[in-house]
């Protein structure tokens, strides 16, 4: 049969197997867990160094390029945008100019009109004044002549009634001399 041993292994382990205290502080471990831990820190360098941050590196140029790109085309497109506006501002400053020119055209041609027709109702009203005035006129030498007559047959009859024997030629001297004034 085999014998049993109960003798410890090291400082840091009792007869049973158990740590005694705490092993990562054993001094008898201590040669093998700084190897361990160069090793292992050897081993992450290369991983970052080699893999890992190379990728990151090329992460982040690749964004820095592109924010640049993005950067750039932003002030291409505000370049343009300002282009655009002073377009638009000018177009708008034309259009305004040209129908500013329509206006005073239309406006012009307007009175140009109104002065025609003005000048076409001022000749038709002094037209239509002459007639007046000459329908005026007649219509006085008329009402002279019918005045006249009147004042004749009027006077022939007032003599005639008084009595007296009027001729004709003494009471046409009469009434003509007395409408002179």
């Amino acid at each position: 049969m085999a014998t049993e041993t109960t003798s410890a292994a090291s400082a840091c382990v009792d007869g049973g197997g158990s740590a005694v205290g705490m092993p990562q502080l054993c001094g008898d471990w201590m040669a093998n867990q700084a190897f361990w831990l160069v090793v292992t820190l050897v081993i992450m360098y290369f991983v970052l160094s080699r893999i890992v941050l190379p990728r990151i590196a090329g992460v982040l140029a690749e964004r820095n390029g592109t924010i640049q790109n993005d950067i750039a085309a932003a002030e291409d497109l505000k370049l343009k945008a300002v282009e655009a506006e002073n377009a638009y501002q000018k177009a708008l400053a034309d259009a305004r100019l040209e129908a500013q020119n329509i206006v005073a055209a239309t406006k012009a041609e307007m009175q140009g009109e109104l002065d025609v027709a003005i000048a076409k109702a001022d000749a038709e009203i002094a037209a239509k004044a002459a007639e007046s005035e000459k329908a005026i006129g007649e219509i006085k030498a008329s009402a002279l002549d019918s005045v006249t007559t009147v004042a004749k047959d009027t006077a022939k009859e007032i003599v005639a009634a008084m009595g007296g024997k009027a001729d004709a030629k003494s009471v046409t001297a009469a009434v003509t001399a007395r409408m002179k004034g």
